[in-house]
């Protein structure tokens, strides 16, 4: 992931909404209907069709299971149906970038629909809790590896996890959680996640709650 890819991803917010409101159009859905398929507030959609809101991983899972798309679709990939023996091969610094609270993601393999798991590379620009108002949750499990510097995982049921290049972590995403980079660099991770990201796996999620918000307390880091 090199440098140029906060640029890209920036630049990707406005592509991402056409390719969301084409999508709602192609089902004949008004912004009410499809907010509420994809249980996400009108507002929210309104300024993610706009191109004026990046949207967290968490909302872009709604959209793809209200809208009944894959998720390289709204980064401009045309995903391969599944058939068996298929591949997909990602070059360097070749992957669909994203952007948002904190994070800088390229989505690999984009190229391939009803993918069992998410591939992303990820650089972890947040180095403080308080670049989250919320916590990350979702369906399905994920699994994070890191390539270089450290970061703390914050969860809802465990102490803050420390890990360094090398390590992993595997968890249950509907765990409310979010990652801080705690070396002096930011870190870049392998994330990867399952579930109901992935079309024909699941039905249109009803409107749910907001998530909780992360505990106050948890706002100073512990020591790396």
């Amino acid at each position: 992931m090199d440098t140029t890819l906060t640029q890209s991803a920036a630049s990707s917010s406005a592509d991402l909404g056409r390719r969301v409101r084409a999508a709602r159009l192609a089902l004949d859905l008004t912004l009410e209907h499809a907010s509420h398929v994809c249980g996400v507030s009108r507002s929210t959609l309104s300024k993610i069709e706009n191109g004026l809101m990046s949207p967290t991983f968490d909302v872009l899972q709604k959209i793809v299971a209200g809208l009944k798309i894959d998720l390289g679709e709204l980064f401009g990939s045309t995903p391969k149906l599944d058939f068996g023996g298929r591949r997909a091969l990602t070059r360097h610094g070749a992957g669909k970038p994203h952007a948002y609270r904190g994070y800088e993601m390229e989505l690999l393999a984009t190229e391939l629909a009803h993918k069992a798991m998410l591939p992303f590379l990820v650089r972890i620009t947040a180095h403080s809790v308080d670049a989250f108002d919320d916590w990350g949750r979702h369906e399905g499990e994920e699994f994070i590896y890191v390539i270089s510097g450290s970061i703390c995982l914050h969860t809802e049921l465990y102490t803050p996890t420390h890990l360094g290049a090398g390590d992993s972590l595997y968890f249950d995403s509907r765990t409310g959680h979010f990652a801080v980079s705690t070396s002096k660099e930011d870190a870049v991770v392998l994330w990867m996640s399952t579930g109901a990201a992935v079309p024909g796996t699941f039905e249109a999620a009803e409107p749910a709650p907001p998530p909780s918000k992360p505990p106050r307390s948890k706002k100073k880091l512990p020591a790396a």
